[in-house]
């Protein structure tokens, strides 16, 4: 085959709850930026690839987050097929397996305490986020604001009637939440992304607490390089005394409000990875 054969894989519609359209575009105007390069490129669903025994691809671009397709890619990593994200890089982003990297990386993250949903109550000193433990938010309860113990227990209470084991519990924060996106483990100035592009979220009544931008691309680097991201994005809370406190981060976002503008250069970032670069 002349031109490099890719699988472009969509995220699960599980996982993307009112982000279906959005997640799946970005994708489809990656692998037309890939096309234009020169690469064959195929898009799949995770069900059309997961107990997939024969015609696997040269190279894979990845929005899912699944176990089951997660660790039959990581086969065909094992079998040189290469990936952006690495399947790997996406399962780091599993909440309980972020905390830990960020924590032996030394990546400052929210204060998180990892807790069962079945066994006890933790105290409640103060309004907290409960977040389940795993995968990010995939429908209503995954991701629960909690401003009191009766809350705090009806929130793990419903998270264990869906059978799941553990939550994360992080305090709330005051102060203006932004959100970023990411295409690269660097390259930038002084140790920022290659591209990196950062905006206040919509829904809220913004502050605009000071707080040096090039300090956020710096610890958005920082944190992706401790889970193995490349595509990525994610959230901060900037507070009234300039603290940058990182929130959350995520594999390949939507990059809904600059997609036209990443798309490219996700692809081209793609076709040097694919072609043997870094």
């Amino acid at each position: 085959m002349s031109e490099p054969y890719c699988w472009g894989i969509f995220r699960e519609r599980t996982h993307s709850p009112g982000r279906e359209s959005d997640d799946a575009e970005i994708l489809r105007l990656t692998a037309k930026g890939l096309e234009a390069i020169g690469f064959q490129v195929g898009l799949k669903t995770a069900e059309e690839v997961v107990g997939l025994a024969e015609g696997r691809p040269q190279c894979v671009f990845l929005m899912c987050e699944g176990i089951q397709v997660l660790r039959q890619l990581e086969a065909w990593q094992a079998a040189g097929v290469r990936h952006v994200n690495t399947p790997m890089a996406v399962l780091n982003t599993y909440r309980d397996r972020m905390i830990a990297q960020f924590e032996e990386a030394g990546v400052p993250f929210i204060e998180s305490r990892l807790v069962s949903t079945a066994v006890g109550r933790p105290g409640l000193s103060r309004p907290v986020w409960v977040k389940r433990a795993d995968v990010h938010n995939t429908q209503e309860g995954d991701v629960v604001f909690a401003a009191s113990e009766n809350a705090l227990e009806a929130a793990l209470g419903a998270l264990a009637s869906r059978g799941i084991a553990r939550a994360v519990i992080q305090p709330h924060i005051e102060g203006d939440l932004i959100k970023f996106y990411g295409v690269g483990p660097g390259g930038g100035r002084d140790g920022e992304p290659r591209w990196f592009r950062w905006f206040y979220h919509k829904d809220q009544r913004v502050t605009g607490h000071p707080f040096d931008p090039r300090a956020l691309a710096r610890l958005v680097r920082r944190a992706a390089a401790a889970l193995g991201l490349e595509v990525y994005g994610g959230d901060v809370i900037t507070t009234a005394g300039g603290e940058i406190v990182l929130l959350d981060l995520n594999a390949w976002p939507s990059f809904a409000l600059y997609r036209d503008e990443a798309a490219p250069v996700i692809a081209g970032y793609l076709a040097q990875r694919f072609q043997g670069g870094r």
